[in-house]
């Protein structure tokens, strides 16, 4: 979901996710981000839960630790060439939301569906990075689906 695997350019938008540090109004421009749907960002009750899971004792701490500057590096050392791309020969299921502006679409998951073998790519419109929150009844339909074959 919203692909990583393949080097690409980091968006400021995954920089600004990386570089998240706690306040509420910090969390208000993630949920922007993730959300094709902007009205979530307004959506009082899950920004007060998610900053409040920003807090706990050693998120943070953890969090910055993962992903520290420079960033792009962090995207590399993610990234697969394309001809151990080639070889994965397992069924592969890729989701992506159409708006998502953290993982770009066409710069991840189009290109791997391209170079994967028996990469599958579904693609949900009108949906940002989150598309498990933004589209969850049909993102766990794809995944049973995809799963039952």
């Amino acid at each position: 979901m919203g692909s990583a695997g393949i080097e690409f350019p980091i968006t400021a938008e995954l920089d600004a996710v990386w570089g998240y540090t706690p306040s509420i109004e910090n969390m208000k421009k993630l949920i922007s981000i993730f959300s094709n749907d902007q009205s979530m960002a307004e959506n009082d009750n899950l920004v007060k839960m998610r900053y409040e899971s920003s807090i706990e004792p050693g998120f943070q701490e953890a969090f910055s630790a993962m992903f520290p500057a420079p960033r792009q590096r962090h995207v590399n050392a993610l990234a697969l060439t394309e001809n151990q791309l080639r070889k994965i020969e397992i069924p592969i299921l890729l989701i992506h939301g159409r708006e998502d502006r953290v993982i770009p679409l066409e710069k991840t998951s189009w290109k791997l569906s391209q170079i994967i073998p028996n990469a599958e790519l579904h693609v949900f419109p009108n949906c940002g990075h989150w598309v498990q929150i933004e589209k969850t009844e049909p993102f766990i339909g794809q995944v049973i689906e995809f799963l039952k074959k």
